[in-house]
């Protein structure tokens, strides 16, 4: 099984952005299953999402920015970032940051 975290920086600030909430999707049978959520820590990660138990499959990160961006009282284009992904059977650690600011986001795989 894979495991996979997150980890948001706030581009525009240079700091990590806490408290934004995430959502592990999965697509099972044509319908997307939210996995699991949680909001980002102090230093903007959320660690191991769905407990180092994911198979092969076609899975999505849906991070909630524009929640973030209004609690720090800032307008933003963009109001979710969503990574979509495909994991290989090949049982290794991915890491997908999101690089956030109110008019952009970026994603790269990590370590």
């Amino acid at each position: 099984m894979s495991t996979l975290s997150t980890h948001i920086l706030d581009t525009a600030i240079g700091k990590p952005a806490v408290g934004v909430l995430i959502s592990l999707e999965q697509l099972q049978a044509g319908e997307w299953v939210t996995l699991t959520q949680g909001e980002t820590d102090t230093d903007g990660r959320l660690k191991n999402l769905g407990g180092g138990e994911l198979g092969p499959g076609q899975y999505r990160l849906v991070a909630q920015t524009g929640e973030y961006f209004a609690v720090t009282q800032r307008e933003t284009l963009y109001p979710v970032a969503q990574i979509d992904l495909i994991l290989p059977a090949d049982n290794l650690h991915y890491h997908l940051p999101f690089l956030i600011s109110p008019w952009s986001w970026s994603t790269y795989r990590g370590s």
